[in-house]
């Protein structure tokens, strides 16, 4: 049943529709779930009065006698109820054509970035637009099926560690930025900025950004060069909105004033630095570097919480987003079996759709089963590093996953 809802009415677990009244430029493109407060609060404070919820899809949440009836589906008369334990929670998550599309589109945003740096770094490059189009594209997928990009994010090729930074944190940041309610035209832009902020590392001697050591006094001085070498190459390139300038010049800044290149603090740097700093902290956690190991997805959204450096309030709405298992990570069950987050349960937490696909006490890799946690007595014990089980992610999804997820 669709019904006009004003917006001091809307309620996390309600399903937007469409907005109906605004008086703000807030543009939302995509129908969802409105997942957090917060969200509700953005879509206040940018002008939205009222919009259509969708009650059939939305969770725990019945029509009030006060909303007004948009539509009454002649095939359903019955108000919506909390969903019952093992049912489907939706049907945007790891199929098998959303994966292929999605593994397409990130392969080809590697070399497109990789040629773009290359361009760059020769003065070959006279604007932005193929890396426009490329953040552009990625949000596009994201608004289609996010969970299929979130996957990719966690699949590391060593070797390509800048180029693939780049690209997750474009997409963490667009994933972040829609779920925080920014219209789209700020979540393109916004997502450009992470797609840029580490530009001039491409101009680095290699000595450096591949130490396997900690760096020297020196070369760490060297290291903080890059930000101002990305803003002077992408000044270079035309016309550039201050917001993506932004993140390129202050997402190494922190709220206490310790970061780089200005030390600035609090308020200083804006918003979209601080998103920029939380994901490119959390991108880095969870890729391994030369002179780092990664660790889990889990153990590094937990490690952002105990960073007083970084926004809080900010690092508690990307747990929200991410969940306490992002989408992709891999986690080991009570029954001894390996498996892939596949889909969050917005009811609980705990207990996401997984795709298990290896057995830990046999050590064999199995059928891609998938199981939704809330219908089933196994559960989570922990994430898991793919390396501690001798997973080649990456090799694992290019050959299994993206073949043998369930259509």
């Amino acid at each position: 049943m669709l019904k006009a809802v004003p917006i001091d009415d809307l309620k996390p677990g309600m399903y937007i529709n469409q907005v109906l009244k605004q008086t703000g430029s807030l543009r939302m493109r995509s129908k969802g779930l409105v997942k957090h407060q917060t969200v509700i609060n953005t879509l206040k404070s940018r002008g939205i009065q009222t919009v259509q919820v969708d009650f059939e899809k939305s969770l725990n949440h019945e029509p009030s006698t006060d909303s007004v009836p948009l539509s009454t589906p002649e095939a359903s008369t019955q108000a919506p109820t909390k969903l019952e334990k093992g049912q489907q929670i939706a049907q945007n998550s790891l199929t098998r054509n959303a994966m292929k599309e999605a593994n397409g589109l990130y392969f080809d945003a590697v070399n497109i970035q990789n040629g773009f740096l290359s361009a760059l770094n020769r003065g070959a490059v006279n604007d932005l637009k193929l890396v426009k189009d490329l953040a552009q594209s990625l949000i596009d997928s994201i608004f289609d099926n996010k969970d299929a990009l979130s996957c990719l994010t966690l699949i590391k090729n060593n070797n390509a560690y800048l180029l693939e930074h780049s690209i997750n944190c474009s997409i963490l940041m667009g994933m972040f930025t829609q779920f925080l309610g920014y219209d789209r035209e700020t979540i393109d832009q916004a997502s450009l900025g992470a797609l840029l902020m580490d530009v001039g590392m491409s101009s680095l001697p290699m000595d450096v950004h591949n130490n396997v050591e900690d760096l020297s006094a020196a070369d760490w001085e060297v290291m903080k060069t890059h930000v101002d070498i990305g803003v002077e190459l992408v000044q270079q390139c035309g016309e550039i909105s201050d917001l993506v300038l932004s993140i390129i010049a202050q997402h190494h800044e922190r709220i206490d004033g310790s970061g780089y290149p200005n030390a600035l603090k609090e308020i200083e740097i804006s918003e979209f630095a601080r998103i920029a700093g939380i994901i490119d902290t959390y991108d880095a956690m969870v890729s391994n570097r030369p002179h780092k190991e990664s660790i889990s997805p889990t153990q590094a959204l937990k490690r952002l919480t105990e960073d007083d450096r970084l926004d809080q309030t900010l690092v508690s709405q990307f747990v929200t987003c991410m969940g306490v298992h992002p989408v992709g990570s891999i986690v080991r069950l009570k029954s001894g079996k390996l498996a892939i987050v596949s889909q969050q349960n917005p009811l609980s937490t705990m207990s996401p759709i997984v795709m298990t696909f290896y057995s830990v006490p046999s050590q064999q890799y199995g059928d891609i089963t998938r199981l939704d946690l809330s219908a089933n007595d196994d559960e989570i014990v922990s994430g898991v590093r793919p390396d501690d089980f001798n997973v080649n992610l990456s090799t694992f999804f290019q050959d299994v996953l993206v073949n043998q997820a369930p259509d």
